[in-house]
């Protein structure tokens, strides 16, 4: 028997959202207006890589005072802090801004997360119960960016 003719059983897709998931989502970390400590470089390094990862803007504050808040699309990391780089997309739309770790006095999770959150679920649910009222051509929208 081959995948395909297993995964036949002649019943009817479930109208129950909850019983579609095969696999849980993965857990996020809520990073929302967390300001992570940066002591030792180890701290930086970790909170950085939390940066890479979220899908929110950061402010980062230089040791010069300066700061500048957008996104973290990009980092390296070298054997220093003075050869690791992080890259960002600035909130305000200017070019991409290059910033040394060496340079970094403090971070912040300024921004919305938009990959947090149950997106999908409610999608899914708001999904089903239309088709279960025997609505047609049904089309759900993305919630609205800030």
């Amino acid at each position: 028997m081959s995948g395909r003719e297993a995964g036949r059983t002649g019943a009817t897709a479930p109208s129950d959202p909850d019983t579609l998931e095969v696999v849980p989502g993965a857990e996020r970390e809520k990073l929302e207006g967390w300001i992570p400590p940066l002591a030792k470089p180890e701290e930086l390094r970790a909170a950085l890589e939390h940066a890479f990862g979220y899908r929110g803007d950061v402010l980062i504050t230089r040791k010069d005072g300066s700061k500048v808040e957008g996104y973290v699309f990009d980092r390296r990391s070298g054997h220093t802090l003075a050869e690791s780089y992080a890259r960002l997309l600035p909130k305000d739309g200017g070019p991409k801004v290059l910033i040394s770790y060496a340079e970094i006095a403090a971070l912040a999770f300024t921004g919305r997360d938009m990959a947090a959150g149950k997106s999908w679920e409610s999608w899914v649910r708001q999904y089903w119960e239309k088709k279960v009222a025997g609505e047609k051509n049904i089309s759900l929208q993305p919630e609205k960016l800030e």
